[in-house]
Order: structure tokens, then C-alpha cells, then sequence
């Protein structure tokens, strides 16, 4: 759920009962995960076009191709907020949603490379110390200190290899980076007992090198997250088995469902603060 409200707590009108910004988008944010939908807001993706625009200044339009931006997959956000890391702490989710500026030739890549180490030295490279480090009130004053790309609210603070590439990556030689940015104030978030601030990520390669990287995530996420829970996998096995069995008495309710809806339906629950992390 993108572009959430932000609180304002001096409204002015003290007769009106406050009420939290999540829970009026949460409406939307349930509308968006039902309706699996992967497109990005015309602002995020605004803010994206102002980044490529940025970093593209010395290129014509048959140099590149841009992929995206899409928003992050449930499957792979409830892996990194549950699964992966197991988190209660705040942190930083830096790939909400993405895009991909596919370079031609890597010289034109080694141009834009340099580009960002020009006009933003001090993140190259460099680990960026998120809130779970310095703590949210230092994050914040850090983030609203950093430099924004011209003309957008756009705020770059990590570049830094892709490492999916690590033979290149130990010669020196990477093809694959990922650019993550804040789109203006960061967005905070708490799932449960979860909180998170999210940031945005373009990945910026060499076209070749990128289709030869690129593989499919959700098998590998799916495996991780029924590993982590044994309980969700008994519950997927079961409906699985009961799909199976041909029966000439009418199906269940939960057997009119689709195992997609059934999956969708607990994950959403949990993303929803319904089940303690």
C-alpha cells in the first residue's frame, strides 16, 4: 500500500476525534493485496522517471530500456519481514518498489556509475545506518540532511554492487548495481509487533549481464516461508491433498476457493497484525 496518510496531530479542530492514518488506508491497502495489483502510484512512479531522467543526461533513448517500477510481491515482503530476518526492530525495507534501467553497453553504464559517484560520494559503497542503529529520531535528521536529486524529492542514500554477481564482484568488475532512494519523508509502517520504514530501489546493469542474473523468486520464497512455518505448510499440504480427491459430494466452502485465495487470505492476515509475530 503505497503513499499512506501521514498524521497530523495539530489539526486545529479539537471537537473531531482523531483518528490514525493506518487505519483510514487500510481499507485501500486490503483492496490492493485482493486485487494483486503491481503498478506503483503515478507519483512513485514520477519519482522514478525524475532518477532515470537524473542519471541518463549523457544518453539518447536507444542506450537503455526501463523495466517497471512495480511494487514489491507479497510473498517476497512477507519473507523479508517474517521469514528472512525475523524482525520485531524498526529497519528499512529499501525495495518497496522497483525498477530496472537496463544499460546497452557498458560504457555508457560506466557513465552513469560515475555519474552517481559524482553528484553523491558519500553513499557509494558506504553502509547506511538505518534507525535499528542510530535509532529513528538520528535516522530522520540524518535522511533530512541528505542530498536530493535535482528538482524531485528524491534522496539516494545507498549504491553499492549488486551481489548476485560475486565472481565479478571480487574482480572488481560488476555489471549489476542497485540505486536505493527515499521518495521525501520516509514512510513508516508497523505490521503487528513489525516496524519498518520502506525506500525504493532502481537496479541500473548491463543489459546482457541482467537477463543472464534474473531468476524467478517465488519458488525459492515460498520454500523459505514453509520452512519457517510448519503450521502454513501442514495448512497449504492439506488443501493441496483435499483438491485432489475427486468426491461426488458438494465441496466445502473452503474447498470453493482457490489455492491462491486460501494462501492470499492467511498471509494477508498476518500482514494485517491478526497473528503475533
Amino acid at each position: 500500500c503505497e503513499d499512506q496518510l501521514m498524521d497530523n496531530l495539530d489539526r486545529g479542530d479539537y471537537s473531531k476525534f482523531y483518528v490514525p492514518s493506518a487505519l483510514q488506508d487500510a481499507p485501500k491497502c486490503k483492496q490492493d493485496m485482493e486485487e494483486k495489483k503491481t503498478a506503483p502510484s503515478a507519483r512513485r512512479k514520477h519519482s522514478f522517471e525524475k532518477l532515470i531522467a537524473f542519471l541518463v543526461n549523457e544518453l539518447t533513448e536507444d542506450d537503455y530500456d526501463v523495466q517497471g517500477p512495480v511494487l514489491k510481491p507479497i510473498q517476497s515482503l512477507f519473507n523479508k519481514m517474517f521469514i528472512r530476518r525475523g524482525q520485531t526492530a524498526v529497519s528499512v525495507i529499501g525495495d518497496m518498489t522497483r525498477a530496472t534501467l537496463l544499460v546497452k553497453n557498458e560504457k555508457d553504464l560506466r557513465v552513469i556509475v560515475k555519474r552517481v559517484e559524482e553528484a553523491f560520494p558519500s553513499i557509494h559503497g558506504k553502509e547506511f545506518q538505518g534507525p535499528s542503529e542510530v535509532g529513528v529520531d538520528t535516522f530522520l535528521h540524518q535522511v533530512f540532511k541528505m542530498k536530493k536529486v535535482p528538482e524531485s524529492d528524491v534522496i539516494p542514500y545507498r549504491f553499492k554492487a549488486n551481489s548476485s554477481q560475486k565472481k565479478r564482484m571480487d574482480k572488481g568488475e560488476p555489471l549489476l548495481y542497485n540505486l536505493n532512494f527515499f521518495d521525501g519523508i520516509p514512510e513508516y509502517h508497523r505490521v503487528g509487533t513489525t516496524e519498518m520504514f520502506v525506500a525504493f530501489e532502481l537496479q541500473i546493469g548491463f543489459e546482457a549481464e541482467v537477463n543472464g542474473l534474473r531468476v524467478d523468486h517465488l519458488a525459492y520464497e515460498e520454500g523459505r516461508i514453509l520452512k519457517a512455518q510448519p503450521l502454513l505448510k501442514e495448512y497449504k499440504k492439506a488443501v493441496e491433498d483435499a483438491n485432489d480427491v475427486k468426491s461426488s459430494t458438494p465441496p466445502s466452502s473452503l474447498m470453493e476457493k482457490s489455492e491462491d485465495q486460501n494462501d492470499l487470505k492467511l498471509i494477508s492476515s498476518v500482514l494485517e497484525g491478526n497473528f503475533a509475530n
